[in-house]
């Protein structure tokens, strides 16, 4: 079979969502509760007890993991006194990989959820519950495969994610601004933590490839290339200037207090990043994919499921892939009466035929659009903001700032101008991020007043996967006449899966170069500088387009088996509720519970 001739923003256009970064490599914070069994068995005295006792557990877990530092902190609650924490100066996250402490602590967890009594749960505490028995099972197989982990990936390293997190760190009083700056202060011993975990990868042998080297240190390069335009300060001018509790001249004080730390501190941090990522030039001898690494295609298995939020394994989901694939193209072919060189053709002229550009009238329109289809979300407020032009090359053509799980009303998504080439591409990406994407979903279920640890808990496949479902669907709501709109969907789909497949040959099955030109060659896509970046992007970021194609696709079984067993009465609106109700998790727990939430 073949695909149409297509290149789109998609080698940089799968979109991230930024939370903080400190915690990149930690599965999850995987504490013993403090107190031991006494305790629970105390708490689950009475009617409820074993549910109040849970919760006891759950609300302590979650405690120990958003208190670990200060970007966590910050960026999960607004007011972190009504959760019985208290904030004591700035806290750097860290970089750790010890196997050992990983097992130990998956055991403890194992062995902690062991005392409840599960059958006498309410059903948000099981979902709970079997969620944390499968991070303390994926933190355990994952526990030999730490050194394999990259927090400076190309797609979301912590070269540029950590500036624009800061950039948006909340000022809601005087001390979160001396938080901050506090903050700053232990950039070095962040980033000391960082290059310490990247000397034990080339240690073992496990160091990125000199050309990912080179793309890490031109991200870093951009960020102090700078100078004295750089968005860390006047973002912090921007933030402390609505701070309500401090006069001009305290502002203005701050103001020089913030360019010091800077001076001081960030970029001779990033300075030293880039000097010390040199000396390990050489060290990493596997320009390919994973399956070169010794335990290269294990780790993929484990990547892969852990990515998606799935129990296939690699074959399984290549099947699967391939099956959608399928679908898309029977569906442009038989059912639409178009070939593949058509759709791309009709891409290109449907391109900008929207003449909408302006971001908040589009978010504004898709908000009503989707009442029909969709649940009622809480109300939410929404700021529109644009990446700096000087590090448009090097992040994403948008992403959504998680609003603290105390302060939903707040929320933020950023565009990137540099890499929005039509009206449509806008529309869609809008609709990823924004309505029914990312935005909906975070503020639908945190209106639902769920267990704050599920806060903290990272689920690729679903959260990413629900995005691209809000992406595709959102082909059906522009005015493109409805068979049009079905094309470029299909088409739209179809690129995605290619990615896909490609990211499982590339780390799976070690394709080279080559043999990614020929692969995208026999879908009609042939301009091999192209498809050398779409291989870059892939060898920096393993299993990354897996958590959308795959994910997007689990959606679609979800919803086929919800429309099979609802017959003639099959909605929609119902579906997504009971998916949105279930919340991020792996999609065989969403499946188990979402039938619970057909209202």
């Amino acid at each position: 079979m073949r695909c149409s001739k297509v290149f789109s923003e998609r080698t940089k256009n799968v979109e991230k969502r930024v939370k903080g970064i400190a915690g990149c490599l930690v599965l999850i914070i995987l504490v013993i509760f403090p107190a031991g069994c006494a305790y629970l068995r105390q708490q689950a005295d009475g009617e409820g007890g074993g549910d109040r006792a849970f919760r006891a557990y759950t609300e302590e877990l979650f405690r120990e993991s958003v208190s670990s530092d200060t970007i966590s902190l910050h960026y999960t609650l607004k007011e972190p006194e009504n959760f019985g924490i208290t904030e004591e100066g700035a806290l750097a996250g860290r970089f750790a990989a010890d196997p050992d402490a990983v097992r130990a602590s998956a055991e403890n967890m194992k062995g902690a959820l062991d005392r409840f009594d599960y059958d006498s749960l309410d059903v948000q505490n099981r979902i709970t519950y079997d969620i944390l028995e499968y991070e303390a099972e994926t933190a355990a197989g994952s526990a030999d495969y730490l050194l394999y982990e990259e927090p400076l990936s190309l797609v979301s390293g912590v070269q540029t994610q950590y500036p624009v997190v800061l950039s948006e760190y909340p000022f809601y009083d005087r001390q979160d601004a001396d938080i901050y700056l506090q903050l700053l202060k232990t950039t070095d011993a962040y980033f000391d933590s960082l290059m310490e975990f990247e000397r034990e990868k080339a240690d073992a042998g496990l160091f990125m490839s000199d050309e990912a080297l080179d793309a890490v240190l031109e991200q870093c390069r951009g960020f102090l290339d700078m100078g004295d335009g750089n968005y860390l300060y006047s973002s912090f001018a921007d933030r402390i200037m609505e701070v309500e509790d401090l006069t001009d001249q305290e502002k203005e004080e701050y103001v020089q207090d913030n360019a010091l730390a800077v001076e001081d501190h960030i970029i001779p941090a990033y300075e030293r990043l880039m000097r010390e990522l040199e000396e390990l030039r050489g060290s990493g001898k596997n320009g390919g994919g994973l399956a070169y690494f010794p335990e290269g295609r294990a780790y993929y298995e484990l990547l892969a499921r852990r990515s998606v939020g799935t129990a296939r394994s690699v074959e399984e989901i290549r099947s699967l892939i391939r099956r959608q694939m399928e679908a898309d193209l029977t569906a442009m072919e038989e059912t639409l009466g178009i070939t593949p060189n058509q759709a791309q053709e009709s891409a290109e002229a449907s391109a900008s035929i929207l003449g909408e550009n302006a971001p908040r009238l589009i978010l504004d329109r898709l908000k009503q659009q989707i009442s029909i289809a969709f649940p009622a979300m809480p109300e939410a407020g929404l700021e529109v903001k644009y990446v700096p032009e000087e590090m448009e090359e090097h992040l994403s053509p948008a992403f959504y700032m998680i609003p603290a799980i105390d302060n939903t009303e707040e929320n933020v998504i950023y565009i990137n101008r540099g890499h929005m080439s039509d009206d449509l591409t806008l529309f869609t990406t809008l609709a990823h991020e924004g309505y029914p994407g990312h935005l909906y979903q975070t503020v639908y279920y945190e209106g639902t007043d769920p267990d704050p640890l599920r806060s903290m808990l990272d689920f690729g496949g679903y959260v990413e996967g629900w995005a691209t479902y809000a992406e595709m669907g959102s082909y059906y709501l522009t005015p493109l006449p409805e068979k049009q709109a079905a094309v470029l969907q299909k088409n739209s789909s179809l690129i995605l899966g290619l990615y896909a497949l490609a990211d499982i040959g590339i780390h799976y099955d070690g394709w080279s170069v080559m043999d990614t030109v020929e692969f995208f060659s026999s879908y009609g896509i042939r301009d091999a500088e192209t498809v050398e970046e779409i291989y870059d992007l892939i060898i920096g970021s393993p299993a990354n387009y897996l958590k959308y194609y795959v994910g997007y696709v689990e959606f679609l079984e979800l919803k086929r088996a919800w429309a099979e067993e609802a017959g003639g009465t099959f909605s929609q609106k119902e579906f997504h509720g009971a998916v949105l109700g279930v919340g991020p998790a792996p999609f065989e727990i969403v499946e188990k519970y979402m039938w619970g939430f057909n209202n």
